[in-house]
């Protein structure tokens, strides 16, 4: 009886560690994902200034980092965040894509959405948003970009920048983006 009693102690010990230890690695990793949001935003109120206002006064805005490659058909995937202004709240997200088309590539972008209002947004948290057709032209290196600078399109109750920090990204796709919340960081 004794022995089952250290054991069952012992057991609550490690787990409590381990949820410690969790913790700890969510927290770091949630904090790499704002890290790399803070930068991208720079980056873009750099290139477009006028960007940082249209953050400031929007009911909120998401930021993702995403890597990707394509040579007729392509793929990407990357992380970010959404932040509502008005809670302060930021809800991290997991991103995908891919395409087919005239494309060649392989660059790190960043992505920034600027939502029109608050139902936009929520309903970007909560279903996650599919769109396509892309036309790129853009290059960068050392996390400058040449050729397209900042790019931008418009969605419904929504507006996106893109910005490519490094590589080549070239071509005339059709395709689709799923974003998803990230259970591992909420």
């Amino acid at each position: 009886m004794r022995l089952m009693q250290l054991l069952g102690v012992g057991a609550l010990s490690l787990s409590l560690m381990a949820g410690a230890a969790f913790a700890q690695d969510k927290a770091a990793k949630q904090a790499e994902v704002l890290k790399k949001t803070d930068a991208a935003l720079q980056a873009f109120y750099a290139k477009k200034p006028e960007l940082k206002a249209a953050v400031a006064k929007a009911p909120g805005y998401a930021v993702f980092t995403t890597y990707g490659i394509s040579f007729l058909v392509g793929g990407s995937g990357g992380a970010g965040v959404v932040r509502d202004n008005k809670t302060n709240a930021n809800t991290f997200m997991k991103m995908g894509s891919a395409t087919a088309g005239a494309q060649i590539g392989a660059a790190e972008s960043d992505m920034l959405i600027i939502f029109k209002n608050a139902a936009a947004m929520n309903d970007f948290v909560n279903k996650g948003w599919t769109s396509g057709g892309t036309a790129t032209a853009a290059a960068g290196a050392g996390g400058k970009t040449t050729g397209s600078g900042v790019g931008s399109s418009m969605m419904e109750n929504a507006e996106s920048f893109t910005l490519t920090k490094s590589g080549v990204d070239v071509g005339l796709a059709v395709g689709g983006s799923k974003f998803w919340k990230d259970t591992d960081l909420n």
